[in-house]
């Protein structure tokens, strides 16, 4: 049987923002989606990345076992994971033979219910601790206008998780004049609302700390003149959507 290899971005040793506890989170190459605020357009191509087996990448992340304690593991994020399905699979399978905590930061863009790929991600449900689903916008036109694709599939993937009894942390970058109306932000409460196991809700304020790595890339920034939201904003959008 081939060896399955996943593309690998970096690596983060000691992640404290990405799931429970302390994380070894792998970025992994590779997204379907074009957000306007991405801080990591360098993941955007499919090709490049160190090639790894997930014996491999599993072993490097074991050497820092010790400080996961009870609650941490690994988290694979990206990138956009979920592109590399069968790897994920694979890690995260070994990753629970060995009683090890496993999380997926995903944006859910490439979930569907046709074959193959809907079985892979019911396996990939069974060894998954928790998904980290990252909602850029509840208004799927907004949504196009963002990222440059559709939310329906995204909330459908976001239902299912609901209805197989998987923990969701969600999280929305609140982006002034993009994603922080009111309006968008009520509904994306009650989207929320209708979801059983959502046991966290976070808001990230929108940063332009990755505007640079646009520019080393040559693609043009269309957020250039919007600035990060104001204390009282990401307030409000905590308060509307019961967030930490």
């Amino acid at each position: 049987m081939e060896k399955i290899l996943g593309r690998i971005h970096s690596v983060e040793s000691f992640g404290s923002a990405d799931g429970p506890g302390v994380r070894y989170i792998i970025f992994l190459q590779g997204c379907n989606m074009r957000c306007k605020y991405c801080h990591n357009p360098d993941t955007w191509k499919c090709e490049g990345g160190q090639l790894l087996s997930a014996q491999e990448i599993l072993q490097k992340a074991k050497r820092y076992k010790a400080y996961w304690k009870n609650n941490g593991g690994i988290t694979v994020s990206g990138g956009e994971a979920l592109l590399q399905i069968d790897f994920v699979l694979e890690l995260f399978k070994l990753a629970k033979e060995e009683g090890i905590n496993t999380c997926l930061d995903t944006s859910g863009s490439p979930f569907t219910r046709m074959e193959p790929f809907y079985s892979k991600f019911k396996e990939l449900m069974k060894v998954t601790d928790v998904f980290l689903l990252d909602i850029k916008h509840i208004d799927d036109e907004k949504h196009r206008n963002l990222t440059g694709r559709t939310s329906a599939n995204i909330q459908k993937m976001t239902k299912c998780l609901s209805e197989h009894g998987k923990k969701i942390w969600i999280r929305h970058v609140l982006v002034p004049q993009i994603t922080d109306d009111d309006e968008y932000l009520q509904q994306l409460r009650a989207f929320i609302d209708t979801l059983k196991t959502v046991e966290r809700v976070e808001v990230l304020p929108y940063h332009t700390l990755g505007v640079f790595k646009w520019k080393n890339l040559n693609i043009p920034y269309a957020l250039e003149d919007i600035e990060p939201p104001t204390k009282e904003r990401i307030e409000n959008a905590k308060k509307i959507l019961g967030a930490i």
